[in-house]
């Protein structure tokens, strides 16, 4: 009530030590998130340790949909906070790898997509277009996540950003192991981009009535 928050987090770590000694993980991770929550007030690095507690002792008793939770807070906390991008990134790659366990496919997907974002601004292009890949190919096998095209086409782009060649190659691949990816205005932008940058034709990218106008 106080606003002391320092004070209020090591006071959730004092219960949390002592729910550990008597054996009730559940509840100490309980009192390790109330102490991470309390620290993100004064001390976000603080709120990361005590997070980090957390989640190992909720993986410990197997609730990893919770852990996931406290991952993708953590993620949020190096974003906005630390600005630490990378370790942003880890967590999100954590959380969608429990998501994936759990056969939460439209969940786990949805932090792969967070990964691309932050990869992508650190330039890690062959890993974004990966992720693009393996989100595609996931949307392919499901009806409710078909939105195949948009993902392939975000992966050809960042085969562009690093080899033309390559990116007329694996556009090749995507409408062979997706038929529907040729038809799609997806696939006529990334092929018109190509020709453009093989021709040397600047012009082309700024003609309006593009086949993709979203």
């Amino acid at each position: 009530m106080a606003k002391n928050w320092s004070a209020a987090g090591n006071a959730f770590c004092e219960a949390a030590k002592l729910h550990l000694h008597l054996q009730r993980k559940h509840d100490a991770a309980t009192n390790f998130v109330d102490g991470g929550n309390a620290f993100k007030k004064a001390d976000p690095q603080e709120a990361i340790h005590f997070l980090n507690r957390a989640i190992e002792i909720y993986t410990e008793i197997g609730l990893f949909t919770i852990a996931v939770k406290h991952h993708l807070w953590t993620a949020e906390i190096y974003k906005s906070e630390l600005v630490d991008v990378e370790k942003a990134i880890a967590h999100y790659e954590q959380a969608a790898d429990y998501y994936r366990g759990e056969e939460s496919h439209s969940s786990a997907n949805k932090c792969w997509l967070k990964v691309t974002t932050y990869a992508a601004q650190l330039e890690q292009y062959p890993k974004v277009a990966e992720i693009y890949e393996q989100v595609g190919t996931t949307a392919m096998d499901c009806p409710f996540l078909n939105y195949s095209a948009k993902e392939y086409f975000k992966a050809a782009l960042c085969h562009f950003c690093l080899n033309m060649l390559n990116a007329k190659l694996v556009v090749t691949e995507y409408k062979e192991m997706f038929p529907d990816f040729s038809d799609s205005r997806e696939c006529k932008l990334v092929k018109k981009l190509l020709e453009a940058f093989e021709e040397q034709n600047v012009d082309v990218y700024s003609v309006p009535g593009t086949p993709y106008e979203d």
